[in-house]
């Protein structure tokens, strides 16, 4: 089993004010203060999304996508500053339902971001479908009702298309699991299922870090059997370090962060 006490201990040494804060919502369910939700809605742009960098000057659906995840690891997936968020997202998706980030990004944006790249592409319609999705459960656990609703069917639609018959999908391995939670709502079941099922093969060789954010994601929406899940936490016991954290794949410095995502998988 993961050492949750371990893993606690490791943030509280090492964190930073967010990264306890965030601690704090995983163990209290307290959401975090206005004045932390406000340290992040800082670089916010007039626009509503987040710039790629601090010199930015157009918004970037990777960077918002992840202020986004940022955000409900606080409690705060509600609210102005997601609601403004949100509403960029929807209006920033392309007539074929995909998301790609603007020209202007080409010289800085990574691999799984540039401009016009199919595989950044399916990885990037995954993701923002994923987060639009989980601000709407947030809001309506029984999905009656969606401002989204044609937005996310559009993204769903083109995900579907890039299937291939095996269930693997022609892009970065983290757009499997988005691509779940966001096929799952809009009842496509069976290529949901699929794809959790390639998700399910790849596990063994997964590094800790993606393992950790798959469950996370899991976890945030309801995908019903929780099979994959049940694994992923037993991979997270068996990689955990006798420190209590787990190791990011960006590095030591995101080793914290990564920490937090396991704590929200099998908290």
């Amino acid at each position: 089993m993961v050492d949750i006490d371990a893993a606690i201990g490791y943030v509280v040494a090492h964190g930073d004010p967010v990264e306890r804060a965030r601690l704090s919502y995983l163990r209290t369910g307290q959401p975090a203060s206005q004045e932390t939700v406000e340290r992040i809605a800082e670089g916010q742009m007039p626009e509503g999304g987040w710039p790629a960098s601090a010199e930015g000057e157009v918004p970037s659906v990777d960077a918002t996508c992840f202020r986004l995840a940022e955000l409900d690891d606080l409690g705060s997936l509600q609210g102005p500053v997601v609601e403004s968020a949100l509403n960029w997202l929807a209006g920033a998706q392309r007539a074929d339902g995909t998301w790609q980030e603007h020209e202007a990004l080409k010289d800085q944006a990574p691999a799984w971001a540039m401009p016009g790249d199919p595989e950044a592409t399916l990885y990037l319609t995954s993701v923002a479908g994923f987060w639009l999705t989980a601000a709407a459960v947030e809001s309506d656990p029984y999905q009656t009702r969606s401002s989204y609703g044609e937005v996310l069917a559009n993204a769903a639609g083109f995900v579907v298309s890039q299937l291939r018959p095996d269930g693997t999908w022609p892009s970065f391995l983290a757009a499997g699991w988005h691509a779940a939670g966001l096929l799952h709502q809009q009842q496509y079941f069976y290529e949901s299922a699929r794809v959790q099922q390639v998700l399910g093969e790849r596990l063994p060789d997964m590094a800790p870090a993606d393992v950790a954010s798959m469950a996370a994601a899991l976890r945030r929406v309801n995908l019903g059997d929780d099979w994959l899940l049940r694994n992923a936490r037993k991979r997270l016991a068996e990689t955990q370090r006798t420190d209590g954290g787990w190791d990011s794949n960006e590095g030591p410095v995101f080793d914290v962060n990564i920490t937090l995502t396991a704590l929200r998988a099998c908290r």
